[in-house]
């Protein structure tokens, strides 16, 4: 790579920032492609974030990604939302359009773009959603949009609750909250189609435990993680073990880097390519997915 007065630069803002796989990502697309980009992290504290959106600008930086705890506020300090975003009030992209700064939301289209491309029909489905943070919100959001009913599930119930009432007041009242409770899992799973399991169970220091019982899941399920390290979680070798199409959380976070790049690069993104480079990160052992 070599970087030169015409570089474009991109990059990911957020605190903390070290153990980011984004850098990998997108520069394994940029490089893939030939293109004349480079992705850097910086690390921005939250009384910091008003002189780095500043710093955007001014700077003229083509891209940022933004990730916890800047979603939501970043908002004040853009130029323009797509309406996906003003309606789910947290941005994770920006794009340097002619001086102005334009926030997106990749993170739900992302998730439905995995779940597509693992084969995975929503039409006319169930989904039982764990969990009622960001992420969880961007997915809800999105998949209503297809899926038949939602059903979520969150240790706090009035957040779920919360989210339940935002997503029936645009899509109706096929959609319903309740606690994350053992005995409410075995219940929703019972009929559901499609289970996504946005909590951070499964990520360190949680590594090895999950959020199902093994035994409610099924061979006619589809299972997603959206934690991708460990890439395989207990809820995902659970999954295989019942014969379940499973998805980990590492087809997420690629999906939605691919949105991203796509942003700023106007090229299709390599996506077999960009999951390789983070799965050697990842697993440097491995040489090929």
């Amino acid at each position: 790579m070599q970087i030169s007065g015409k570089t474009k630069v991109c990059g990911i803002i957020g605190d903390p920032i070290e153990h980011t796989l984004s850098p990998v990502i997108h520069n394994a697309g940029f490089s893939h492609l030939k293109l004349d980009f480079v992705y850097v992290p910086f690390t921005v504290k939250a009384h910091d974030l008003k002189e780095a959106m500043n710093a955007f600008n001014g700077l003229g930086i083509h891209g940022l990604n933004v990730t916890m705890p800047h979603k939501t506020a970043v908002l004040d300090f853009l130029t323009e939302t797509d309406p996906p975003a003003r309606s789910l009030g947290a941005v994770n992209t920006i794009l340097n359009h002619d001086g102005k700064s334009v926030g997106f939301n990749t993170d739900g289209v992302g998730a439905i773009n995995a779940l597509r491309a693992g084969g995975v029909d929503l039409k006319g489905k169930k989904l039982l959603l764990l969990g009622a943070g960001g992420a969880a919100r961007a997915i809800a959001f999105c998949a209503a949009q297809e899926v038949e009913k939602i059903t979520i599930l969150n240790r706090t119930a009035d957040k779920a609750e919360k989210l339940a009432k935002d997503l029936q007041m645009r899509f109706g009242s096929r959609i319903k909250a309740d606690s994350l409770l053992p005995s409410a899992i075995s219940r929703e799973l019972k009929d559901a189609d499609l289970l996504v399991n946005a909590t951070s169970m499964g990520m360190h220091p949680c590594a090895g435990r999950s959020p199902v019982d093994a035994k409610l899941l099924r061979s006619d399920l589809c299972v997603m993680d959206i934690v991708y390290d460990p890439v395989e979680t207990k809820l995902v070798s659970d999954a295989k073990s019942a014969g379940a199409n499973v998805l980990n959380g590492l087809e997420m976070l690629v999906n939605q880097a691919a949105v991203s790049f796509e942003i700023w690069t106007n090229q299709r993104a390599p996506i077999t390519i960009m999951k390789e480079a983070a799965l050697r990160k990842l697993d440097p052992k491995r040489c090929i997915l």
